[in-house]
């Protein structure tokens, strides 16, 4: 088939580099260089970059609703047009150009979290499973008839690095497998369920900011949810903490009447520092004790707890509410 692909950051460019392996790109369409850094010099898209170690050749439009754009793409003559992560919304005209349509990995198990962050959202909720959704693309958010599902288990320690890690080489296995049986005739349209539609909004700066009065299994969910950004945050003594790594203690959602450091935890005002030792530093939280593991000061490197704790006595210590 004649492919065009789609997409711009580092999740889009394992499915590039599988599609060239077995079709011919016809031509990528990547968002354009964006000021980044302290310099703001222009920076290539992870997919551009790519695109140009593979010798393809590149369009970076504004848009795809220009007259110019969409006269490329019936110029084109496109089969298929493969979206991932594009970061734009391809209006109907632009749809409408590749004879089959155009195609889009997505990053969950649709009709949950349609929209920009399926990855953090599903950690943020405790999903315990996501996928890849190969769907037919249509006018509206993520709304398109599904072609392909294929599901993954979340991990007790998963990141948003590490799931999206996993996801990209999922997806980019199964658009292989979806565009070989759409031309085989093999690959029917299931549209997607009324029921269960979950929308994951973008995410914020702000949503990283942690709020200890939460239970401590919702703020490590935070923790992982937003590595590797905008990463959870904190403050002490007015000065921004950065949370990298922590996990619920154990023993640390202890039920009534709890001993030990779950007794301490319940006595004591969330975000105090409970215990600060070489296995981590415990906080309480409005229910049970989140275990630091990596975090890092403004201005320093990230540390483990026991390199941090070398130059610093946390025990006592409270962090600030937001």
């Amino acid at each position: 088939m004649r492919l065009g692909f789609a997409g711009t950051p580092e999740f889009a460019v394992p499915a590039l580099d599988a599609l060239s392996q077995t079709q011919r790109i016809h031509a990528v369409f990547t968002q354009p260089d964006r000021p980044a850094g302290r310099g703001q010099a222009l920076h290539a898209s992870p997919v551009k970059v790519r695109a140009l170690e593979l010798g393809l050749a590149i369009h970076q439009p504004v848009d795809f609703k220009s007259p110019g754009t969409l006269e490329l793409l019936r110029a084109l003559d496109l089969d298929v047009l493969v979206v991932v992560a594009y970061g734009l919304i391809l209006p109907a005209a632009a749809l409408q150009c590749p004879r089959l349509g155009c195609i889009n990995i997505h990053a969950s198990l649709l009709p949950r979290w349609r929209g920009a962050a399926p990855i953090q959202r599903a950690l943020l909720a405790g999903d315990e499973k996501t996928g890849i959704t190969i769907m037919r693309m249509a006018a509206g958010l993520d709304t398109g008839p599904m072609l392909a599902k294929r599901e993954l288990d979340i991990g007790a320690r998963d990141t948003s690095k590490t799931l999206h890690d996993r996801l990209a080489m999922l997806g980019a296995e199964l658009i292989g497998d979806t565009l070989d049986g759409m031309r085989r005739g093999r690959i029917g349209e299931t549209p997607q369920p009324a029921t269960g539609v979950t929308y994951a909004a973008k995410i914020t700066k702000l949503e990283g900011v942690i709020d200890w009065r939460q239970d401590a299994p919702q703020i490590g969910r935070q923790v992982r949810a937003f590595n590797p950004w905008p990463i959870a945050e904190t403050r002490l003594d007015g000065t921004q903490l950065r949370i990298w790594d922590a996990e619920v203690a154990a023993g640390g959602l202890a039920a009534a009447n709890p001993v030990g450091e779950a007794g301490r935890a319940a006595a004591a005002e969330p975000g105090t520092v409970i215990s600060a030792t070489q296995e981590g530093i415990d906080v309480a939280c409005g229910r049970g004790i989140l275990r630091i593991l990596r975090l890092q000061l403004a201005g320093r490197k990230p540390l483990y707890a026991p390199e941090f704790l070398a130059g610093l006595k946390l025990e006592g210590a409270r962090f600030a509410q937001p």
